[in-house]
């Protein structure tokens, strides 16, 4: 297993290296409880990926792939995931060498996380302790799919107001974004509210809709321009009050680098499984935090699985700001995992996945 760092803190204790006895890919289906609509698209139901890794001893670690259905956000996808996973990533892991692929990030950190869990439990140290987590509980926001009307969209943010979130966050595109988030706005004057565009706009849309949206008290901008156009994010963040967040720009911690040299952000979305897993995400963490760029973590509909390891970086110092972690409830009627839920002061406790349960 590639080492991993020991980032900008204390040192992380060396855990056992364990061999894993057996492999796995394991796929389920989870209908989400609601569409969810992006600039990229609609998702109805989840398409699970996992791998699981098992011990001589019998110890399971879990590590989920968030790969989308279609290869919409990026260039993976649940059903590539499997066909990578079973055909280069899973026989490297067993012989123990270096897969040696291009890309795939999301797949070969499942394997990673699988893996690493093993010895977290032959250790018998929870992941956010290894880690380095300052903190038990951490605040969570929720994020919002464009809504047919704005009415729906105000419902559901009232929703989440009610159940404690520390901030909300509109899903926006051209031609679904001024009018929505200026209602929400006018409903709630203080609310914590950012928007997120998924790329989707171009830089000739600064002196209109990013404009428009520059006005209406914002916490953050993510991703206004497509994940390349860091010269044109820097450009934005020049020209408005808001914060720009980028989110599929940082793809590793060369990337986050990069657009520091250039002024290209305020603040990061780091996504653990997006930029590769536990090591790269490690990377990512302590760059943003050496330099004080403030950084929350995100999610992509994971289970619980997934969840348990957003937690933990939301848990590191460097994770200043409420991430993506909604209660499992939000997206699924039963998670895989014993659900996580936010309390009503708008936080979530640190733990563990626990058992999965496959449907």
């Amino acid at each position: 297993m590639t080492p991993l760092p020991s980032g900008s803190g204390a040192p992380r204790r060396q855990l056992p290296e364990v061999a894993a006895a057996d492999l796995e890919v394991v796929r389920a289906v989870l209908p989400l409880r609601r569409p969810f609509v992006t600039a990229h698209g609609v998702e109805r139901e989840r398409h699970v990926v996992l791998v699981r890794a098992t011990a001589d001893d019998g110890s399971v670690g879990w590590g989920e792939c968030p790969a989308l259905a279609a290869p919409t956000y990026t260039g993976e996808w649940a059903d590539g995931a499997e066909a990578v996973l079973r055909r280069f990533l899973l026989p490297a892991a067993r012989a123990g060498r270096p897969h040696g692929l291009v890309g795939h990030p999301m797949a070969a950190g499942a394997v990673e996380v699988a893996l690493l869990q093993l010895r977290l439990a032959a250790a018998g140290e929870p992941l956010a302790e290894w880690l380095g987590a300052v903190r038990e509980r951490v605040p969570c926001g929720v994020v919002v799919g464009m809504g047919e009307t704005v009415d729906e969209v105000l419902a559901e943010v009232e929703g989440h107001v009610a159940a404690g979130y520390r901030r909300v966050k509109l899903k926006v595109r051209p031609g679904r974004d001024v009018e929505p988030v200026r209602a929400v706005r006018a409903a709630w004057p203080d609310l914590a509210l950012g928007v997120d565009a998924n790329g989707s706009y171009g830089i000739a849309d600064l002196d209109g809709s990013l404009r428009a949206l520059d006005e209406l008290g914002l916490v953050e901008l993510e991703q206004p321009l497509p994940a390349t156009d860091l010269l044109g994010s820097a450009a934005v963040r020049d020209a408005l009050a808001t914060p720009v967040c980028l989110d599929e720009s940082i793809t590793c911690v060369d990337d986050l680098a990069v657009a520091i040299a250039l002024g290209a952000c305020d603040h990061v979305n780091l996504k653990p499984a997006r930029v590769g897993g536990v090591a790269a995400a490690l990377a990512v963490h302590d760059l943003a935090l050496a330099r004080g760029v403030p950084l929350w973590v995100g999610g992509m509909l994971e289970t619980g699985v997934g969840k348990a390891v957003a937690l933990a970086f939301a848990a590191l110092p460097g994770a200043t700001l409420p991430g993506d972690l909604p209660s499992s409830s939000r997206w699924f009627e039963t998670d895989l995992t014993e659900p996580f839920e936010v309390a009503p002061d708008g936080t979530m406790r640190v733990r563990e996945a626990g058992p999965v349960r496959l449907p």
